[in-house]
């Protein structure tokens, strides 16, 4: 196809015209893998003469291409999925870079640097070994344009290695010096905020050296050869005073220019060297040594100087006399959180910490111009920035919150008292309602240490009287939503209520905000009112005879609003309401399912739309997240109507036939991010009801298919519903042998999986486990393929989790048909049951072998198994081995009770429904002393880096070789899994062993003779107490 034909089938993909736009993405798809187009690509992106946009389409499908075609593994290639010619990646290497520089288009130059960082990550150095001297000759041009694009190479290099800790310290000292001597000449030229070019190749290299931070900071980076001109660098940027015709008039444009992008990269990077390396008072043990020296220096030399930096452009901000971006303020406001726990920086904050909160962190707090317009254009993404504020926590307001609230929890003796002063003042002075919405936001971000202050928690019922009541009948809607906030926040944290009238005054001003036609409003009086039903019998007793109506309006709101919090207040509402919600559970039920199949629904055609786009489209589609999330909400609400129904087994199957439905769609149309959710409800109604109705199967059948086709990486989430199934639903598989063969099928696909870790294969390991228990005489020909799918992982186990749930597998084959077992196991390899027998006896022998429960009773009903056999059928290699039966099970035996008693120990301490009850000193740092703080998040960061450590340290030792480094002792105690059953529970293992002795004693009293005359004293009062045992139940036993 000639170059203008190309161009043409590219600019359809444009078209408006679904039509067209599809048949010519069909077209491309089907010219994709020709040798060829990548080289034509390249010169229609390069062409002066065709439209922007169609080379963009351009640039983006070649930007895909690379990403999912570059040297792929031939296990990958399909028919839409060949691999790129040696020729065509060959042109790509060689025409990336002189793209870069030419193209005027800054939408190309992001695709284009996207594809090039794919080829880095694949090719450089091995394959690609002069990328680094033509990045290096871009460097050194003297065309802006070419400097620019070495820079945008750069970026796009040092991403491609940001998480290898091998190779960056190794470019850094060549690369980064030639970026801040460019940084600094561009910014000595006399007018440097007069070109276009500067901005944006500050903004490559401030960020290119933020990038090399995230993981660790090389030798280089820490010398002060490079440190200071690197220091010096974003200061000068920090305080660079830009006219007003370098940035746009609009503020949102002006976020987003390339100025304010340099400048936010100077803060963002000043912050991360400080938090991450600079703070001696905050660094992990584990980085000390390596960072220790560079901490002192730096929180010494360059903290006090970055603090008076910020200050002065804190200043000018708040004066009027300069403008700082959102993302810089956020910066700022982060770097003065991080100065307030190190007692050396907090001495600089200090003197400076009233005028920071009353000039700079209260406006964030009022009601701004901003928070108004948002409130009338688009309420509910208002209230999810105040109650969901997941996706905005890089936001001034969030920072500013974060900042007051550390000058709270970390210096309380000094700023709690100040703080609470301005607050007050501000109230009593009659402010116009934005200041009064300020002041009584920041009250609901200190609720928390308020209600912990012993000097002031004893005044907020004074206080909500005479400062937020009188709100809720503010005409300014925002005022009644922060009262509703207020009083939401310190119910939170246990507010007293000295008179009952008081609290009811305030339940009835909520009541009626339920009303209000402002739907922030509705939506902060609703979780209210959630806390004072938790909190409070009087008002839980008040609302239960309208807690009908309440769950269908919260219903109605949530179905508008798709808020995680009230999905977390009808949640909370069920829980409490369970016995009145019974009479419309299944209603209540129907109405979720309808929600839920509303949004899984969005999700699906969002996934259609992606899944249709295929490599060949240049556009990008909304995956749906938000829809997901609405929809995952749901389903946990609708876990817990089926926890608050389950006393009533007739409703409960009512509420289960209601669910199957959206199972069943969700499994249909692959929507995998909900199949935890999914799975999870059919696994809670099938586990309360104890029973698998006919309507069930078809999802059996569904989640089979969705295991052999896109679902594999799920199993751990299938698991527990297939155990149910196998469980509950044994009388049919018995008589289906298509689902005997299927389940089978699941276990060996499994454990065969070339895509799957040993985490899963521990999954499918129970999975065997359940089908040899649940079908026993069902799948005798199906134990040959089980004990085979096993061995083959025998040896090549790598953790002791799996080793041991393989191992079951094999003893419980040998439970199932002990001789069909042994006989297979000896047929995949001459010797392999004498093997089999070794591994399990040293498990037996071995100090925590066999250390959970079921462990112990599989281990003692399956030795009784081999105890019972017919002398006849033991092969004659093994029957040495028949004496160890009793002592070993005696050996299993003496450690039974002790793990009976650690598993209810591990029970009682889960159903504890006592709640954990917060430390005020968690919240409140009341000592004079003004030294370093060291308090649970310092703590966390501690875990989390020595955790860090170890994980490296393994893998290093993987990749080096070394001896041992699979080692046991690195890898995580085996533990009791409470939520796990099995039908063994029911076998009492001390009867099931006396009989198999008695037994033994008949059919092979010769082997029984050689093992009870080999007890010692001590094994034979193990063996008496064992009998006694044996004559009582088995809860005494």
């Amino acid at each position: 196809m000639d170059l203008k034909a190309l161009t043409s089938l590219f600019a359809t993909t444009l078209s408006p015209d679904p039509n067209v736009r599809k048949a010519g993405e069909l077209q491309i798809r089907k010219i994709a893998g020709q040798e060829g187009i990548i080289v034509a690509l390249l010169q229609i992106i390069s062409a002066e003469g065709v439209d922007n946009a169609t080379r963009q389409a351009c640039a983006v499908w070649l930007k895909n291409r690379v990403h999912t075609c570059y040297d792929i593994d031939s296990s990958e290639i399909r028919p839409d999925r060949t691999p790129i010619s040696q020729p065509d990646c060959d042109a790509l290497k060689s025409s990336l870079l002189p793209l870069l520089a030419s193209t005027p288009s800054r939408p190309i130059s992001i695709q284009l640097a996207a594809t090039l960082k794919d080829i880095i990550i694949r090719d450089f150095p091995e394959k690609w070994p002069n990328l680094f001297s033509d990045i290096n000759k871009l460097l050194a041009s003297g065309d802006i344009r070419e400097v620019v694009a070495g820079c945008q190479a750069s970026l796009e290099l040092i991403k491609a290695f940001e998480a290898r800790r091998k190779v960056l310290p190794e470019l850094l000292p060549q690369l980064l010096p030639t970026l801040v001597n460019i940084a600094t000449q561009s910014l000595s030229a006399p007018h440097p905020g007069s070109s276009q070019e500067i901005p944006m190749l500050l903004h490559y290299i401030l960020k290119t050296y933020m990038k090399t931070t995230l993981l660790q900071l090389s030798g280089h980076q820490m010398s002060n050869e490079s440190l200071v001109p690197w220091g010096r660098l974003f200061f000068q940027v920090i305080n660079l005073q830009l006219p007003s015709d370098a940035v746009p008039t609009n503020e949102d444009e002006r976020e987003r220019c390339e100025w304010w992008k340099a400048k936010k990269w100077a803060y963002a990077t000043l912050g991360r060297l400080y938090r991450r390396y600079g703070d001696p008072s905050q660094l992990p043990s584990t980085l000390k040594d390596e960072y220790g020296a560079f901490a002192d220096s730096f929180v010494n030399t360059f903290a006090p100087e970055i603090i008076k930096v910020y200050l002065h452009q804190v200043e000018l901000f708040v004066s009027g006399q300069a403008w700082l971006s959102k993302k810089c303020q956020y910066y700022i406001f982060t770097f003065f959180s991080d100065c307030i726990k190190p007692k050396s920086t907090w001495h600089l904050i200090k003197p400076h910490f009233e005028t920071l909160v009353s000039s700079f962190v209260y406006p964030q707090m009022t009601f701004t111009p901003a928070k108004e317009e948002l409130w009338h254009t688009d309420p509910v993404d208002l209230v999810r920035q105040q109650v969901d504020d997941g996706d905005y926590f890089d936001t001034p307001l969030v920072a500013a919150t974060t900042f007051l609230v550390q000058l709270v929890k970390s210096r309380t003796k000094v700023t709690f008292r100040p703080i609470l002063t301005f607050i007050n003042n501000v109230l009593r002075s009659n402010p116009e309602a934005p200041r009064k919405y300020g002041a009584l936001n920041m009250t609901v971000s200190l609720a928390p240490f308020i209600m912990r202050h012993p000097d002031v928690k004893d005044g907020m019922e004074q206080f909500l009287m005479e400062r937020v009541l009188p709100c809720f009948g503010a005409p300014e809607p925002y005022l009644r939503a922060v009262a509703c906030e207020v009083l939401c926040s310190v119910e939170k944290v246990g507010v007293k209520w000295g008179d009952e009238q008081n609290l009811h005054h305030h339940f009835s001003a909520v009541v009626a905000a339920m009303s209000d036609e402002e739907l922030p409003v509705k939506v902060h009086s609703i979780l209210a009112l959630t806390q004072m039903i938790i909190i409070h019998d009087s008002i839980r007793n008040v609302v239960a005879s309208q807690i009908g109506k309440l769950v269908q309006d919260l219903l109605k709101l949530c179905d508008e609003t798709e808020l995680e919090s009230l999905n977390s207040s009808l949640k909370a509402i069920v829980a409490y309401y369970h016995e009145e919600l019974l009479p419309v559970a299944v209603e209540l039920t129907v109405r979720l399912c309808d929600t839920y199949m509303r949004l899984a629904g969005e999700v699906a055609s969002k996934s259609g739309e992606t899944s249709d786009q295929d490599i060949s489209s240049p556009f990008e589609f909304d995956g749906g997240e938000d829809k997901e999330i609405a929809a995952m909400n749901i389903a946990q609400t609708i876990g817990t109507v089926i926890s608050a129904v389950e006393t009533s087994p007739e409703i409960l199957a009512q509420v289960q036939d209601v669910i199957a439905p959206i199972v069943v769609f969700t499994l249909e149309k692959q929507l995998i991010d909900l199949f935890d959710n999914a799975y999870e409800l059919i696994d809670s109604t099938t586990f309360k009801l104890r029973k698998i109705s006919p309507n069930l199967w078809p999802i059996f059948e569904l989640t089979y298919k969705a295991l052999k086709t896109h679902a594999i990486n799920w199993i751990e989430e299938m698991i527990p519903t297939l155990d149910n199934f196998l469980s509950y639903g044994s009388d049919v598989f018995k008589t289906r042998a298509d689902y005997r063969n299927m389940i089978v099928d699941i276990y060996t696909t499994v454990l065969n999986s070339d895509s799957l870790g040993e985490n899963d294969f521990i999954n499918g390991s129970k999975l065997a486990d359940s089908i040899l228990l649940n079908l026993r005489g069902h799948v005798d020909d199906y134990l040959q393929v089980i004990v085979n799918t096993a061995l083959a992982h025998f040896d090549s186990a790598k953790t002791n989790k799996f080793r041991l749930s393989n191992l079951e597998v094999l003893i419980n084959c040998v439970l199932y048909n002990p001789a069909a077992a042994l006989h297979f196991i000896e047929a995949y390899s001459p010797g392999m049951a004498g093997t089999f027998l070794d591994r399990w006896f040293a498990a037996i022998k071995e100090e925590n072998g066999l250390p959970r429960v079921y462990d112990k009773r599989l281990t003692i009903i399956a030795l009784s198994a081999l105890m019972e056999m017919e002398r006849s059928t033991i092969p004659e290699p093994l029957s040495k081995a028949w004496p160890f039966m009793v002592s070993g099970a005696l050996k299993v035996f003496d450690g039974l009770p002790k793990a009976v008693a650690a598993r209810k120990e591990l029970e009682d301490t889960f159903e504890d429904d006592e709640e954990f009850e917060d430390d005020d000193e968690d919240y409140l740092n009341m000592n004079e002393d003004e030294g370093d703080v060291w308090d649970e998040e310092s703590a966390y960061m501690e875990v989390l880096a020595k955790e860090g450590a170890r994980l490296r340290a393994m893998n290093e030792k993987r990749e080096g070789g070394y001896p041992g480094s699979d080692s046991s002792s690195e890898e995580e105690e085996i533990e009791e899994e409470l939520g796990y059953f099995s039908p063994l529970d029911t076998v009492n293992p001390y009867e099931t062993f006396k009989s198999a002795l008695t037994n033994f004693q008949q059919k092979n009293p010769a082997a029984y003779q050689a093992a009870t005359t080999s007890l010692d004293v001590e094994q034979q009062t193990s063996l008496m107490e064992v009998m006694k045992k044996a004559e009582l139940p088995q809860a005494q036993a």
